[in-house]
């Protein structure tokens, strides 16, 4: 079972608008410089269970304002977390087909497509951004959306197919 981070419930950092963020623990790739070196281990945080699940999913929608899902770490596509990751996209796209979501990974898209892993190509079907790469702490740049360095991408998964 995964390990939850932290949950921002109205994040108005990360991408645009209003966000619900999800940060899963744990990170194989230990980037220098990361910004977030505590949820590299992967017993940072809480379980993530059914009951934090029914929580993001309510108020994904609190007050009738619809949030993006915005799924970090860590390292949410991970093998540890690809399940628990799965399972909140399947869940929250059940309830709320036209959800925006984002997820930002160490992995680059063609490394996940390498892996020929069912989980993996569900992930990307069902997401709208995927922000892509490791963070390179030489190419650190601040003034870009989304990305902490500019070897990272911003890919729309929108009409992906794989």
């Amino acid at each position: 079972m995964s390990k939850i981070a932290g949950i921002y419930w109205d994040d108005t950092a990360v991408a645009p608008g209003i966000s619900l963020s999800v940060y899963f623990s744990g990170c194989h790739f230990h980037c220098p410089g990361c910004h977030n070196p505590e949820a590299q281990n992967f017993d940072y945080g809480e379980e993530y269970t059914t009951d934090i699940r029914q929580e993001i999913m309510e108020k994904l929608n609190k007050n009738g304002v619809m949030r993006t899902l915005c799924i970090l770490g860590g390292e949410p596509l991970c093998p540890e977390n690809i399940g628990d990751v799965l399972n909140l996209i399947g869940w929250c796209k059940n309830d709320y087909p036209d959800l925006k979501i984002y997820v930002w990974t160490g992995y680059t898209l063609e490394e996940l497509e390498e892996r020929d892993d069912d989980d993996v190509r569900a992930i990307l079907r069902n997401i709208t951004f995927l922000i892509d790469g490791r963070y390179e702490q030489d190419k650190r740049d601040i003034t870009i959306p989304l990305r902490g360095s500019t070897n990272q991408r911003i890919l729309y998964m929108g009409d992906y197919n794989v």
